[in-house]
């Protein structure tokens, strides 16, 4: 459902509850590489993106996300071109909301599935979730702890296009349909700095680990 690297999670002994934390921040700010940090730590994390990607495989989705856009959003395979279907519902305000009615709801009802299945792992020290529009959906109270990955606005533009997902201006774009990210940082617990090299992200992952084991 979304996740992966996990633990197997066959000891269910334990059902203490696990902390939720989020992980919040600009477009291309490497919010998912500090995701997967905390999963080689022994935490269980939750992608949005690959439940999303998972929905849009699924026969019902597929045929209301393609009435909302038409088939030119299809590969010549017949799957969807989320590429293309990024670009045309950043391109329309009412169609970005009708394709969020369509998929977000799900997103969250499975993301809910995971963290109820989590919370019973005792192999499992802290839930992630790795969901781009986290406070947007009003999950920002359903976390015990948000991370701010701070990352300014040039590494992320570079780092969208060095990826292959987008320029800088529809990295502002897209942006533009979000909270500011100075108001991410300002709701948020913690701030990891993720403008210098990985080994120093790494470091500062690794001591709120520590701190949120420590507290358990």
């Amino acid at each position: 459902m979304g996740v992966s690297k996990q633990p197997d999670c066959l000891n269910v002994s334990n059902p203490r509850k696990k902390p939720v934390i989020g992980i919040v921040g600009g477009i291309a700010s490497g919010k998912s590489t500090v995701a997967a940090e905390f999963g080689k730590l022994g935490c269980a994390v939750v992608s949005a993106d690959a439940i999303a990607h998972e929905l849009l495989n699924e026969q019902p989705i597929r045929d209301e996300v393609v009435r909302l856009f038409g088939r030119e959003i299809l590969t010549p395979s017949g799957e969807i071109d989320r590429g293309r279907l990024a670009r045309g519902a950043f391109a329309d305000a009412q169609r970005l909301s009708a394709l969020n009615a369509v998929i977000h709801p799900r997103v969250l009802q499975r993301t809910e599935e995971s963290i109820a299945k989590y919370s019973h792992c005792a192999d499992v020290t802290a839930i992630v979730l790795d969901m781009p529009l986290l406070i947007e959906v009003g999950w920002a109270d359903r976390c015990d702890r948000l991370i701010f990955v701070k990352c300014d606005r040039r590494r992320r533009g570079e780092r969208a296009k060095r990826m292959g997902l987008m320029d800088q201006w529809e990295v502002k774009i897209r942006e533009n349909f979000q909270i500011s990210v100075d108001k991410k940082a300002e709701l948020a617990d913690t701030t990891v700095d993720n403008n210098s090299d990985f080994s120093t992200l790494v470091r500062q992952i690794q001591d709120i680990f520590s701190d949120i084991a420590g507290s358990r």
